[in-house]
């Protein structure tokens, strides 16, 4: 990365951005992106965003990412049997065919807006 993209991704006096700023994967230690949190069983908790990280592209604007305090971070809430129970519902209606409603076994393709077989009945009959 050449000093003037450097320059242009990361300035840490910028009034424009008003939160420390980190050029990517050259944040302190004690910050963290929601993934990283969520990989370690916390969660953000209301807490404000502490700083960001700017990743350059070439010729668009630059990725952000922001991250969160470690210390001021809460355990992720535990999944509850009738979280569990709402979530399976939705998964079957996402796996459910509005035309023949039938459980297809997988996702339904948003392009196809229905299962394979209602979206391509010639081929399934000369198979």
């Amino acid at each position: 990365m050449s000093a003037l993209t450097f320059a242009k991704c990361f300035d840490s006096d910028d009034a424009r951005f008003g939160i420390p700023t980190y050029p990517w994967r050259l944040a302190p230690e004690g910050l963290a992106t929601r993934r990283q949190l969520r990989t370690e069983g916390l969660r953000p908790g209301g807490q404000p965003v502490a700083a960001q990280l700017l990743r350059p592209w070439f010729r668009r604007e630059p990725l952000v990412a922001y991250l969160y305090r470690v210390d001021r971070a809460k355990p992720v809430r535990p999944m509850t049997s009738r979280k569990w129970g709402a979530l399976a519902l939705a998964m079957l209606a996402r796996r459910t065919c509005p035309a023949c409603k039938t459980d297809a076994g997988y996702v339904i393709p948003a392009s196809l807006g229905m299962c394979v077989p209602c979206a391509y009945p010639e081929e399934q009959r000369a198979a």
